[in-house]
This record gives C-alpha cells, sequence and structure tokens, in this order.
C-alpha cells in the first residue's frame, strides 16, 4: 500500500525498510540569489561581440507600473488604466578581475555621456535612432541545479548611473559596481 501511493503519486519506488523516498525539489521556490545578467547587442564602442554576461549581486526596482485614468461622473468615480512606466532597475555587479565587469560597463555609460569629451548619446542616429542603447538584457533566474528556470528581458537598455562601491580598507567586502539603467519594455519568460 505505501509503495502503490508513493509510485502513483510520485512515480518513484519505496519500499519500507529499504531506505527513504526521493526529496521533490520541484516545489522549491526560486531563490533570489541564482541569477546571471546578459546583456545582447551592446554598441560597437563598448564590446566587439556585442553580447556580455557578467555576475550580480543584486538587482532592484524590476517592474513595470500604471498610472490609472480618473473619470469623475456627478457622484462617481471611476478607474481606468492608462499610462504605463517602467521602474528604474539597478544592478549590483561583482567587480570580478576580468577586462569585461569594470570597463564595459564603464564604456556603455559613456555611450551616453562622455565625460572627457561632453558628447551626449554621441553614437545616435538622426531620425531618433540610436546605438546608444542594448537591444536586449535578460536576468536569467536560475533553478536549484543552477539551470535556467526563468527569464526578465528588458528592452532598449542604456544606463542612468554608474557608481563604484566604497574603498575601504577596513572591510574585507568583494569590490562592486552599482549601474542603474532604464528601459523601453519589460518581458517575463520560461527559458
Amino acid at each position: 500500500m505505501t509503495n502503490a501511493y508513493y509510485k502513483d503519486k510520485y512515480g518513484r519506488e519505496f519500499n519500507p525498510g529499504k531506505g527513504l523516498p526521493t526529496v521533490s525539489t520541484d516545489l522549491d521556490s526560486v531563490r533570489t540569489y541564482q541569477f546571471e545578467v546578459q546583456f545582447t547587442g551592446l554598441p560597437s564602442d563598448v564590446s566587439n561581440e556585442g553580447d556580455l554576461t557578467l555576475a550580480a549581486k543584486k538587482v532592484v526596482g524590476l517592474g513595470m507600473s500604471n498610472e490609472p485614468i480618473v473619470v469623475d461622473r456627478v457622484n462617481d468615480k471611476l478607474y481606468y488604466p492608462g499610462k504605463v512606466t517602467p521602474e528604474e532597475v539597478t544592478i549590483t555587479f561583482d567587480n570580478l578581475y576580468m577586462k569585461e565587469t569594470a570597463n564595459d560597463l564603464w564604456e556603455f555609460f559613456k555611450t551616453i555621456y562622455d565625460p572627457i569629451t561632453g558628447e551626449m548619446t554621441k553614437n545616435a542616429q538622426p531620425g531618433g535612432a540610436g546605438t546608444f542603447k542594448a537591444k536586449k538584457v535578460e536576468i536569467i533566474l536560475l533553478n536549484n541545479s543552477l539551470e535556467p528556470h526563468s527569464a526578465i528581458e528588458l528592452y532598449g537598455v542604456w544606463p542612468t548611473k554608474w557608481n563604484a562601491a566604497e574603498l575601504n580598507y577596513a572591510t574585507n567586502d568583494f569590490h562592486t559596481i552599482e549601474v542603474s539603467f532604464r528601459y523601453d519594455f519589460m518581458n517575463q519568460t520560461d527559458v
């Protein structure tokens, strides 16, 4: 009877006294610390390949908000969906010894504003199209086996802030770089 229950319910064999049933991980929650960030279609000034995958410690501000439209009718107040605005996302990257982390993130910021020359969006093209935006940034969430589970996709991404972590002799923390981004569109998908 016990064996039939585990076999029917979980598809596993279990005989009392001969081991324990396998613990299922199918119902585990997605961990908040298991993810990676992939940039696709970066401007040519940033990366020759146009793609970049970086380790990140923290992602804050992923979301969309909807500003409702209020319609007043005599004694009634009605609400309708209005303007949708993407939130600003801030990603804290580990400053690894790889060139890509600090240098490529700084070069990406310089496509918006170059502090040496004073140029703004130097790669912008006539008609409003610009190559200062990354085509897509994917925040890939990993399952307990470190395999891709789902992804949050951001389209038309450009940096708004670049900030190096505090340099402090008294701490033993790893150095990080915090970059804030704006994006045009967002999507949640299964991988």
